[in-house]
């Protein structure tokens, strides 16, 4: 069912909804940004509806919300394990675009059903609303519908943003009582019919490709900052770290904490040996995962063309770009 609400009559719903739930949207982070006197937008804790911005693609993604960069699963003494407490107590909603909400799809599959639950994970997961934020038009750099990750019907309310209202879809039977004193109207979710990026993934795509040339452009351009998976909304890798009380060095807690394949060390083994020493070889297991591998055993593409491995890349190096490259790489490999 559709609603119309003017912008004030959303703030009355909007504190009815923070009653039970924390609420994450993209927010303006004013002379935060990479350069001086630029600004970021990145997902937080939202206490009213005039933080969330609905103009401008957000830098970094939603999954903090339930990925958090530091997560402290459990406390250890010589004698007995705690388990750490949940990092909210009570439900959350988070506003996301379309890409981003197919980009949950994926953290699913790994998560959860990749033949086993992740308990840490699922906790986080359980309770979670989602508010699908319309996109009227394409943002720079993204190439979503190539994707197929423009438009989405897996969400419990959506927004189309106009001038001085939003238009309200609302799915949830939970929700409904919230908009029962508004005006109804038929509501459809703007989303993106093109983008000006379009990328193809050649059919013929196979591991063949790992001896292409291609690869080595990255080998002087990348340097393995990493920021590329920090901000992409699937990149769900993390590393473990044990941190041990100074006062006692049998005491102290156990962390899961982000990591990039983009960077040293990620694939470092006993006897000082590395997986991917090359930049290169960094950039083609990141694309092949995205594009090949997880499409293979999942039927559908890891990356969901939210572009913001291009912005925020200090080098501009573009993975849209990258990916379009394979085509003439897999002519290469095939004529020799």
């Amino acid at each position: 069912m559709g609603y119309k609400l003017q912008k004030s009559d959303m703030q009355k719903v909007f504190d009815k909804l923070k009653e039970k739930y924390i609420v994450y949207a993209p927010k303006l982070f004013e002379g935060t940004g990479t350069f001086s006197d630029t600004n970021i937008v990145r997902y937080d804790n939202i206490s009213n509806m005039e933080e969330i911005e609905f103009e401008k693609k957000s830098d970094y993604s939603f999954k903090e919300a339930i990925l958090p960069i530091t997560q402290t699963l459990f406390y250890f003494t010589e004698n007995e394990i705690k388990e750490a407490d949940i990092e909210r107590n009570k439900g959350a909603i988070i506003f996301l675009r379309s890409c981003d909400l197919h980009a949950i799809k994926r953290l699913d599959q790994i998560y959860l059903k990749n033949g086993f639950e992740d308990y840490y994970y699922k906790r986080l997961r359980e309770n979670i609303k989602f508010v699908l934020i319309g996109c009227e038009k394409s943002f720079e750099n993204c190439f979503c519908v190539s994707m197929n990750s423009n438009k989405t019907e897996e969400y419990d309310l959506a927004f189309n943003i106009k001038d001085d209202y939003f238009e309200i879809d609302c799915k949830d039977k939970e929700f409904e009582s919230l908009f029962y004193s508004y005006e109804k109207l038929e509501v459809v979710p703007n989303y993106v019919k093109e983008n000006d990026i379009k990328v193809k993934v050649p059919d013929n795509l196979s591991l063949d490709i790992y001896k292409s040339s291609m690869w080595e452009e990255y080998d002087g351009r990348c340097i393995n900052c990493g920021r590329c998976n920090f901000v992409c909304p699937t990149c769900s890798c993390f590393t473990m770290q044990d941190i041990f009380y100074t006062d006692n060095g049998k005491v102290g807690e156990r962390k899961r904490v982000h990591a990039s394949c983009m960077v040293d060390e990620y694939t470092d083994v006993a006897g000082g040996g590395a997986y991917r020493k090359k930049n290169g070889e960094r950039m083609r297991f990141k694309v092949m995962h995205k594009v090949f591998d997880y499409k293979k055993r999942n039927g559908y593409f890891m990356c969901v063309g939210c572009a913001r491995c291009d912005d925020v890349c200090p080098e501009y190096i573009s993975y849209s770009n990258c990916i379009n490259k394979l085509e003439n790489g897999m002519k290469e490999v095939l004529s020799k």
